[in-house]
């Protein structure tokens, strides 16, 4: 069923109130909120990845306070185990039954503060929840309902002690982005507002789980021609294909763009996808997928730089209005 343009103009006015309530607490910084909210609704997680002290866990705990329910935050560390992040199967000396007792990654909104530090181990534990939103314990499975989304947050610095991110693991973050320092203007604001130690209070729930549900399931109705889709799949396999890279994007990346570039044309209140959108989202989305080639990056070639070429180098489709 085609979108009507009334409803994407109440998608539109909802995502807008999203944005402006977490920018309560990160001043300045609403491209980075909008394509987080936009992953949200994706149904999609994000990887925050700063300088420490740039708002990466603030950003999250806003998040977490715009949703009405339940949200969690699991400070990663060497000695945590699977079972800290997932939960446990006790037995009941009272009703002599075993129990299942449920981790904090049960929450709509799960803030994985310095994922990187934990073991391979406890990292992959949330593998299958990421992925397809469930917990399986000692062979029962545990759905952890919707909506849910893991904000994970890593340092580029400090990494002693540290566990990289595998590949496979790389690959369930729908988005990864940054927050970056805030300009001057901005600085001296939240200098102004010193006294103020926890600025994500002052952000309040505006949207329940119902109400972000029926956005994600609108936005999944956003009409994408097939030019677009071709192009989607031109730019993974040139990736794949890319004399600097080792491993290119897998199928799994190309269905995330394809689904968060609806989210993105809905935000704007277009019932359409356009090229610009696939642009717009193409480094956040795909460049972290990638295994940049090891002579490559000792030649200072990133990934983000990859994928820029590469949306140079093949030509958007034309497109008309659904």
């Amino acid at each position: 069923m085609d979108i009507t343009q009334e409803q994407a103009n109440w998608f539109k006015d909802a995502f807008t109130s999203l944005v402006d309530n977490v920018d309560k607490a990160i001043v300045g910084k609403q491209d980075v909120i909008r394509l987080v909210i936009a992953s949200l609704l994706t149904g999609g997680h994000v990887l925050l990845e700063d300088y420490p002290g740039t708002g990466k866990t603030v950003l999250a705990k806003s998040l977490a306070n715009t949703l009405e329910g339940a949200s969690s935050r699991i400070q990663f560390t060497p000695d945590l185990l699977p079972s800290d992040v997932t939960g446990v199967t006790i037995y009941n000396q009272q009703t002599h039954v075993f129990e299942f007792h449920k981790g904090p990654i049960f929450a709509q909104i799960v803030l994985a503060d310095e994922i990187n530090r934990a073991s391979p181990k406890t990292q992959s534990a949330l593998l299958e929840v990421m992925e397809e939103g469930l917990v399986t314990v000692d062979g029962e499975t545990h759905p952890v309902g919707s909506p849910f989304m893991v904000i994970a947050t890593q340092n580029p610095v400090e990494q002693s002690g540290t566990y990289k991110l595998p590949e496979a693991q790389l690959d369930r973050f729908l988005v990864k982005t940054s927050l970056g320092y805030p300009d001057r203007d901005t600085s001296v604001e939240l200098l102004m507002d010193a006294a103020n130690r926890s600025r994500s209070t002052s952000v309040g729930p505006i949207i329940n789980a119902e109400s972000v549900n029926a956005m994600i399931a609108l936005a999944g109705q956003v009409h994408v021609e097939r030019s677009i889709m071709e192009y989607i799949t031109d730019i993974i396999h040139a990736t794949r294909s890319d004399k600097d890279v080792a491993l290119g994007v897998s199928m799994r990346g190309g269905l995330a763009l394809a689904r968060i570039v609806k989210v993105w044309a809905l935000s704007q209140g277009r019932t359409y996808a356009t090229p610009d959108d696939v642009n717009a989202l193409a480094v956040p989305v795909l460049a972290h997928r990638l295994l940049v080639d090891p002579e490559s990056e000792f030649a200072g070639t990133k990934a983000d730089q990859i994928i820029d070429r590469i949306l140079l180098s093949i030509t958007p489709p034309a497109y008309r209005a659904a």
